[in-house]
């Protein structure tokens, strides 16, 4: 408590905006070892409970204070398959349930740590690639997202030989497809998959599986029909994305948020390429041409309020756009730190400022969207409507009623980031496990990286019943 919380910030929004070089910056050894030294030997450590993967807070903060840089990270890979990832883009549950921030609202730099740590470990070479005893039973991961890596990295571990089916390019899910590299450099992804590989994991990638059902279902694609592995995990993720079927919809520049975020990830490592016209060099899976989505010289509109539409802001920024304006259809969230009508332990509602609001934004709340408006086939704007909530007599969700008149937002370009439809599956075969968002739905990368490490004891107790 003698210590000041110090984040380690951003860089300057000037520089920032002109590239996609992540913006957070580190504290150096020194002063992160000061802000380990805050987290403190409380009876009842609350973050163990919040966090999805129960890391070690406590325990590793100690470690990185006293300058045991490699205990540190032991002890945080326990719990963590992937504290790189986390260490970048957790929105940290833990920091919301220290004792500090319920104290004195400045908790312990749980997350930064941990980025700290395993950078640590990395660069002084403490992560080496290790060798498993086999037990001669085959697994097959359909989907290298988050939860798809962490089940493949546990099992690898257990002794089975564990083969990833991708229908991308490279591994990653929306680590490397949905979140922009301002945020997680698409090289941390590979440093970790090359150990995963040297480790024993079998990568197949641009091949889309369908779900396993019989071995006489010839509708399957071989690898899984012929009985080769012993169990399927499916970590396909959530990939319908939710759609706004108003008027207008067809009209050019109407995006869904996946269309801007996954194409501009895929430009940056050359894995997409288009001509002078704004053509793909390569065609798609429809044998067609894909259009660039670019938001240069553009009046661009997100619409919803959550981190995909903040990460629409942040490359919107970077192509080169004239003006971002961001509506959400809910009520403006409470100024932080506290939500009276959302107390602990519940998640603060508060208002959230990311580094891509700082850049600039029109920030605007309870706006329903009403029509696409265009002229030639090409978006000119959105009407909208002011609009309130009204507590619903009968319970669950408050009613909708008009609030102002209509009104039009001016954009070339607009974004939809509303989230994503929960999968549905059919009845699976006892050796099928489902895991991550294609289980749950959409929910956090730590969500889902607790999900697949469930799933890979799952599959170990199925096969040793």
């Amino acid at each position: 408590m003698e210590v000041p919380r110090v984040e380690a910030g951003y860089r300057p929004i000037h520089d920032r905006i002109h590239d996609f070089g992540e913006v957070e910056q580190t504290l150096n050894t020194h002063d992160r070892k000061m802000q380990a030294s805050r987290c403190m030997d409380c009876g009842v450590p609350f973050c163990h409970w919040a966090c999805p993967l129960g890391n070690k807070a406590p325990e590793w903060n100690d470690a990185l204070y006293k300058g045991e840089w490699e205990q540190a990270y032991r002890l945080l890979n326990q719990t963590n398959d992937f504290p790189e990832f986390t260490g970048r883009i957790c929105p940290a549950l833990c920091e919301k349930a220290c004792v500090l921030n319920l104290t004195d609202h400045a908790a312990t730099t749980n997350r930064e740590n941990e980025a700290a740590i395993t950078e640590g470990a990395w660069r002084e070479k403490f992560i080496q690639p290790q060798q498993y005893e086999r037990n001669g039973k085959r697994v097959a991961v359909i989907g290298a997202g988050p939860a798809g890596l962490v089940a493949a990295n546990r099992l690898n571990k257990m002794g089975y030989q564990v083969t990833v089916y991708e229908k991308n390019a490279a591994a990653g899910g929306l680590l490397r497809y949905g979140i922009p590299n301002f945020k997680l450099n698409k090289a941390v992804i590979d440093r970790r998959i090359a150990l995963m590989e040297e480790e024993g994991i079998e990568f197949i990638y641009n091949t889309a599986l369908s779900l396993p059902f019989s071995d006489d279902d010839k509708s399957v694609p071989s690898p899984l029909r012929e009985g080769a592995f012993d169990a399927i995990v499916l970590s396909t993720g959530t990939p319908q994305a939710r759609d706004l079927n108003i008027p207008g919809r067809e009209l050019k520049g109407v995006h869904l948020a996946l269309e801007l975020l996954s194409q501009q990830n895929q430009v940056l490592t050359g894995e997409l390429e288009f001509d002078g016209k704004g053509h793909s060099l390569m065609l798609d899976a429809n044998g067609e041409r894909m259009e660039r989505v670019t938001c240069k010289g553009k009046d661009v509109l997100v619409i919803g309020g959550g981190d995909t539409g903040s990460d629409c802001i942040g490359t919107a920024h970077r192509q080169g756009c004239k003006s971002v304006t961001q509506i959400e259809i809910m009520p403006r969230p409470v100024e932080g730190p506290e939500d009276p009508q959302n107390p602990w332990p519940n998640y603060p509602r508060v208002l959230k400022t990311t580094s891509s609001h700082e850049e600039g934004c029109t920030r605007r709340w309870n706006i329903n969207s009403l029509e696409f408006l265009g002229k030639d086939g090409k978006l000119t704007g959105v009407r909208v409507q002011p609009i309130d909530w009204k507590p619903n007599p009968e319970g669950g969700r408050p009613i909708m009623v008009e609030a102002g008149e209509p009104e039009v937002i001016k954009c070339e370009a607009c974004f939809l980031a509303m989230g994503f439809l929960k999968p549905q599956h059919p009845e699976l075969p006892k050796n099928v496990f489902v895991c991550g968002d294609a289980q749950n739905g959409a929910s956090l990368v730590v969500r889902a990286m607790a999900s697949g490490r469930d799933t890979a004891e799952k599959v170990h107790r199925f096969l040793n019943s």
